[in-house]
C-alpha cells in the first residue's frame, strides 16, 4: 500500500521526480566510475601535466599529469561511501539510544541527554576537526568519526517519537499481556519512528558528504593519492590563475574583490589634475 502511494506522488511532482533522476544519476556514475573513467585516477603523467580539457582530458589534467574527470569519478563513489557508511553508524547509535532513553526514562534518560546535549553543543565541523586531528588521517577513521557526531540528532527525534508512543493503549495492552520489553521496543515502538528517521538519514547524508569534503579540504580526510572532492579543490586552489580546471568548484574559491581596494587602485591611476590659480586662491581662503 505504501509503495503505490509513493509512486502516486511521485508523478504528481516534478521537482521529485527531477531529484530523484538526479541522485540516482550521480549514483550511478558512481558506481560505474571503473568502467567510465577515461583514465588512472592514481598514477599520473608529469609530461601530461596541467593541460587543459582536450580530447585527451575531458575536464583537462592536475599537477601530477592526472585525468581530472577520473579522480571525480572517484570522487563521487568515496562522497557516497561516506554518506551511507557514517549515516548507517549514526542510524546504529541514534535509534539504539532514543530508543533505550524514549522507553525507560529516568536517569538512564538524564545520562544519555546530557551526553547528546554536550555533543550538539559543540559545532559540528570543529567537533569533526577536533576527532580527526587527535587521530591518524585515515577513511575509515572519517567514517566512524561523521557517524559518532551526527548521533546526537538522531537520539533526540527517536527519542521524542518513543515519548508520544509509550503511552498508547497498544503498548499499553502489550506490556499488560506480559511482552518483554525487548519486544514491545522492537515489535511495537520502532515502527513508529521509522518515517522521522529515514528523513533525518535522507538529509543527514549531504550532511556526511560536506563534512568529508571539509576534512579532506584541510588535510585530515582522505589522503593523497585517493581521490577527494575536498581535497581536489585544495590542489586546485593555488593555480586558479593558470589552471582552473584542476579545482572542481573553482569559482567559489575565487577571494571577493575588496571595494576599498579598488577604489586606492583607482585613485593611484587617475591623473592629477592641475588646479587653476584663481581656484587655489579660493581654496585657501
Amino acid at each position: 500500500m505504501a509503495a503505490p502511494l509513493f509512486l502516486t506522488r511521485l508523478q504528481r511532482d516534478p521537482w521529485a521526480r527531477f531529484g530523484l533522476g538526479l541522485v540516482a544519476g550521480l549514483a550511478v556514475l558512481a558506481l560505474l566510475a571503473p568502467w567510465l573513467a577515461p583514465g588512472d585516477p592514481f598514477r599520473g603523467d608529469l609530461a601530461a601535466s596541467l593541460r587543459p580539457p582536450s580530447g585527451a582530458f575531458l575536464l583537462g589534467s592536475d599537477v601530477q599529469g592526472r585525468d581530472v574527470l577520473s579522480r571525480v569519478l572517484y570522487g563521487a563513489r568515496l562522497s557516497l561511501a561516506v554518506g551511507l557508511i557514517s549515516q548507517s553508524i549514526a542510524l546504529a547509535l541514534g535509534v539504539t539510544l532514543g530508543l533505550v532513553s524514549g522507553y525507560y526514562g529516568r536517569w538512564m534518560d538524564g545520562v544519555i541527554m546530557r551526553v547528546a546535549d554536550v555533543t550538539l553543543a559543540f559545532p559540528s565541523l570543529l567537533l569533526l576537526i577536533a576527532i580527526a586531528a587527535a587521530v591518524k588521517p585515515s577513511l575509515p577513521v572519517v567514517f566512524v568519526v561523521i557517524g559518532i557526531v551526527g548521533w546526537a540528532g538522531m537520539a533526540r527525534i527517536v527519542r521524542g517519537q518513543v515519548l508520544l508512543a509509550r503511552g498508547l493503549d497498544y503498548v499499553q495492552a502489550a506490556r499488560a499481556l506480559g511482552a518483554s520489553d525487548a519486544r514491545i521496543i522492537a515489535r511495537h515502538l520502532l515502527p513508529n519512528v521509522i518515517a522521522p528517521v529515514i528523513v533525518a538519514a535522507t538529509l543527514g547524508i549531504g550532511g556526511a558528504i560536506m563534512a568529508e569534503a571539509a576534512l579532506s579540504f584541510i588535510g585530515l580526510g582522505a589522503q593523497p593519492p585517493t581521490p577527494s572532492w575536498g581535497a581536489m579543490v585544495a590542489e586546485g586552489r593555488d593555480l586558479l590563475r593558470v589552471a582552473p580546471w584542476v579545482s572542481i568548484a573553482h569559482d567559489g574559491n575565487r577571494v571577493p574583490p575588496d571595494p576599498r581596494a579598488r577604489a586606492a587602485r583607482d585613485v593611484q591611476g587617475a591623473p592629477h589634475r592641475r588646479i587653476p590659480v584663481d581656484r587655489r586662491h579660493d581654496l585657501s581662503q
